[in-house]
């Protein structure tokens, strides 16, 4: 299970935030004011570990590796998530950061509920393991890798008898550069190769927007959800478990709902402090689902170094560790 308590202090040191909620409709703009240091991966890195704990033992199993091999045993190069490339690596840290930001500003999100991040889902991730299972076994064969379906995270509002009450399900994207054309390209689609009558123009509509739109009302992420808290701990969480078999249910009433769409990289160069790419003062008027809407920006400095001391960092030997 994902045990780490949420860095609280180090979050507090590494950035500001600007949060707006109007009506169901939350925005949380997140600026790093931290220099890149060891003290900022040092206070993220047992998060991040536990973030990835369970997949990391899945995948390890499966790809027949030691958990933590010596460095000249078989398949030490293959370890995961170290071994991935920076691309898995850069959509890996937008899934945990959306979990951890869930946890640590969730007095500023719209609803004012109570989050938490049981297990995170990373397991199901059918390429993940393919990459690994033939990189363990010929070091020549780094590629790319497909992204995982569905939902990028799952958290959880539980009521005092442990039955989940809402849940959040979250979108998280990276890119290098948060410029507005980036965003919008995020958001909205490609451009078509057409324009239109006036001569302007016209994105697909496939963005970020159609995508969360059209989920359905119980994402295909609760049932992975179950399924793992059913493998890791059944009966600290049983009622939850019973609370998605009613969810999930063909004719079941849904659970209320909140979408969050997380939003990071380094900020455009000549970005104003304060400045958001997505409206905060009102609900976009793309988005049309009937949920409720958490927008988070993240804006770094740095951030893929950032991505790269965490990642590279994760289970290393450390002095008195």
């Amino acid at each position: 299970m994902h045990t780490s308590e949420p860095p609280v202090e180090t979050m507090e040191d590494w950035l500001k935030s600007y949060p707006s909620v109007e009506g169901n409709y939350g925005h949380l703009l997140l600026e790093q004011k931290m220099a890149l240091a060891p003290g900022l991966v040092d206070g993220l890195r047992p998060y991040f570990e536990s973030a990835h704990l369970d997949a990391r033992e899945h995948f390890h199993a499966q790809i027949a590796i030691d958990l933590h091999p010596d460095a000249d045993a078989p398949g030490a190069h293959a370890c995961y998530p170290n071994c991935l490339p920076p691309t898995a690596q850069h959509g890996l840290f937008g899934e945990v950061m959306a979990g951890l930001l869930t946890e640590v500003y969730q007095e500023k999100f719209v609803g004012g509920h109570s989050w938490t991040v049981p297990i995170f889902l990373f397991r199901y991730h059918a390429d993940v393991e393919s990459y690994l299972w033939t990189f363990a076994r010929d070091a020549d064969r780094a590629r790319q890798i497909f992204g995982r379906f569905g939902s990028d995270f799952i958290g959880l509002s539980l009521g005092d008898d442990g039955e989940i009450v809402r849940l959040i399900a979250g979108e998280a994207k990276w890119r290098n550069r948060l410029t507005q054309s980036a965003v919008d390209t995020l958001m909205l689609g490609d451009y078509e190769d057409e324009e239109d009558e006036d001569g302007e123009r016209v994105r697909n509509g496939r963005g970020v927007w159609f995508e969360i739109n059209r989920d359905m009302p119980v994402p295909h992420g609760l049932r992975q959800l179950q399924r793992l808290l059913e493998l890791r701990a059944p009966e600290d969480h049983a009622a939850a478990i019973l609370s998605i078999d009613r969810a999930i249910a063909l004719d079941g009433p849904p659970l209320p709902r909140t979408n969050l769409v997380l939003i990071s990289g380094n900020g455009a160069r000549r970005r104003e402090k304060g400045d958001p790419l997505i409206p905060w003062d009102e609900c976009p008027e793309e988005y049309t689902a009937p949920h409720d809407l958490q927008v988070i920006e993240l804006v770094l400095d740095g951030g893929a170094d950032l991505i790269e001391q965490i990642y590279s960092s994760l289970w290393r030997a450390r002095p008195n560790a």
